[in-house]
């Protein structure tokens, strides 16, 4: 018996609600064959049978909703039952004929594997990229021990062995990508050492029915190298359609190809993955000839052609996936939905840097290394009391402001997968050395690609330091639902005049603030700016407003 995973119905999509069931338990289907109609956020979706079978069971009720991923109905694939009956004689004949001396069983070897289903590894993930295995086929694992890391688009998350055993086969390869609630891995629990497959007989016995998971990567196309198939057949399938697993149409929308354009060599017109990829490769040789007789026609004209330096190559094509590719959909989204003004300030930052040098030495000692962000973050804080508005986010219809409990104020850090902002939850209850040793944990998490997914939500502030890279000015992009950013720039030494008319030394930090101005104007932002200026210039002021 096999359960078929609901595959990808749409980009983003994690759950739809069963609108019609088009069978019943126990009806018999044919591949291809419409089996369930379901209702996403954006249309109606049909769903088709992957294969011939029986269904056995469904698993999701009619109104209720279905998860991407998780099974939706089970079934008997064609040939199971029957195999399942050829391998058992009835009670009957058992009476009737006595059973012929048993011939000597064969050795067992090895037990029966089991395959690991990647879990939900974060809320609305449905893909994650294998980065690293930690094991290899063949390798016993222990309990718990670490397996493989997965990168997300928020993190990179370490899946750990759910029990002892040896590691049979790795299902995706490094690189490439693993779907939740589909199989990682195939493992022998170390109790099923020793279990063999008991064999009656001279013969050889019949195959038993294996139990699989069918998701929108092994849907249709491992199936198509079954034994017993016929041969390839044009045209379209009995409803009417050109049949192709999820996983080959999904392959044909990422390349922006008809399912019309390729032809399909499997069974009754089937287009297979490797047909898509024959298409694609030939586009790209005959692409690669038109330019290449281009080419020709111009160095015959040209009378330096023979002289001229060899091509360089092809440019390098590195997929974007992971955090960069969820970074590129919110800015686009926040860049073109959010109408974004921008307001520059100069900090003098002198005293706060003094501040910082008397209080290093306490704070080492206490384990904690304090950098310039505590006091921004701790300024922050306070100056929300007098500008409660820049803590608030709009709700999704427009037409609400929320103001927020507590200050949550997000720093961009700039790490290995990509850009992340983990935030530092409740600064305004924090002392400065609590503060210090959240953003040493959460800097160390987000660079080493660890940060936890609560550390990555519930942000309501954030706080971009570009300085410390070199950079004296940015415009940032507002961190959506956030209000509102600021990018800090390099502190510089420069000369200033003091209440005397003298011309001294001080040490300048330049701000950019970006608001959300929907919600926030130019004079909002500027009179909470010149609050958190003034803590910043004149640090000792935060004693204070510190509860």
């Amino acid at each position: 018996m096999s359960d078929f995973m609901l595959p990808d119905i749409g980009e983003g999509i994690v759950e739809c609600e069963v609108v019609e069931w088009r069978v019943a338990e126990g009806d018999v289907i044919e591949e291809d064959q419409p089996v369930v109609e379901v209702m996403t956020d954006k249309a109606l979706v049909e769903i088709t049978a992957p294969e011939a079978g029986r269904i056995t069971r469904l698993h999701v009720a009619k109104g209720d909703t279905a998860r991407v991923h998780a099974p939706l109905f089970a079934y008997e694939a064609e040939g199971e039952t029957t195999s399942a009956a050829a391998a058992e004689p009835s009670a009957g004949a058992a009476e009737k004929v006595a059973a012929p001396e048993p011939s000597p069983a064969p050795a067992a070897t090895g037990g029966k594997t089991k395959d690991f289903i990647l879990p939900d590894v974060g809320e609305g993930i449905v893909e994650c990229e294998v980065v690293e295995w930690r094991v290899q086929e063949g390798e016993t694992i222990a309990e718990d021990q670490p397996v493989v890391d997965v990168m997300t688009d928020k993190a990179l998350v370490e899946i750990t062995a759910p029990e002892a055993g040896v590691v049979s086969k790795l299902h995706v390869a490094q690189g490439e990508i693993a779907r939740v609630h589909a199989p990682l891995y195939a493992y022998r629990p170390e109790h099923a050492e020793g279990e063999g497959s008991e064999v009656s007989g001279a013969a050889e016995p019949e195959p038993k029915p294996v139990t699989r998971s069918v998701s929108s990567a092994d849907s249709g196309d491992a199936r198509e190298a079954k034994p017993g198939r016929g041969p390839s057949e044009p045209g379209r399938g009995p409803y009417g359609r050109i049949p192709a697993a999820p996983a080959v149409r999904r392959l044909l929308r990422e390349h922006g190809l008809s399912l019309e354009a390729v032809p399909g060599s499997g069974k009754q017109g089937r287009v297979l993955k490797e047909d898509v990829l024959s298409y694609l490769e030939k586009g790209k040789l005959e692409k690669g000839e038109f330019e290449q007789g281009k080419a020709s026609a111009a160095g015959e004209k040209a009378t330096a052609a023979s002289s001229a330096p060899p091509a360089q190559g092809e440019p390098r094509v590195e997929p974007l996936r992971g955090v960069r590719a969820v970074m590129a959909r919110r800015m686009v989204e926040a860049a073109s939905t959010i109408p974004h003004f921008q307001y520059g300030e100069e900090i003098d930052v002198t005293e706060l840097l003094a501040l910082r040098e008397r209080l290093k030495p306490m704070a080492e000692a206490e384990g904690v290394r304090l950098t310039l962000m505590p006091f921004f973050m701790k300024a922050m804080a306070l100056a929300v009391r007098e500008a409660p508005i820049l803590n608030a986010r709009l709700n999704d219809a427009g037409d609400e402001i929320h103001y927020l409990p507590s200050v949550n104020v997000g720093m961009a850090v700039d790490s290995r997968a990509g850009l992340l902002v983990p935030n530092v939850k409740g600064v305004e209850r924090l002392s400065l050395l609590g503060i210090a040793a959240e953003v040493a944990r959460l800097t160390q998490a987000a660079r080493s690609g660890k940060v936890a997914q609560e550390d990555l939500r519930e942000g309501t502030i954030s706080i971009s330091n570009i300085g410390a890279l070199g950079g004296t000015y940015a415009a940032p992009i507002i961190n959506a639902p956030e209000l509102a950013i600021v990018a800090i720039g390099k502190t510089q030494w420069l000369p200033r005049f003091d209440a005397e008319d003298q011309v001294v030394k001080r040490a300048i930090m330049t701000v950019t603030w970006a608001g959300d101005h929907r919600v926030i104007d130019g004079g909002t932002i500027a009179r909470f700016c010149n609050a958190w200026k003034g803590y910043l210039e004149a640090p000792e002021t935060m004693l204070l407003n510190l509860s």
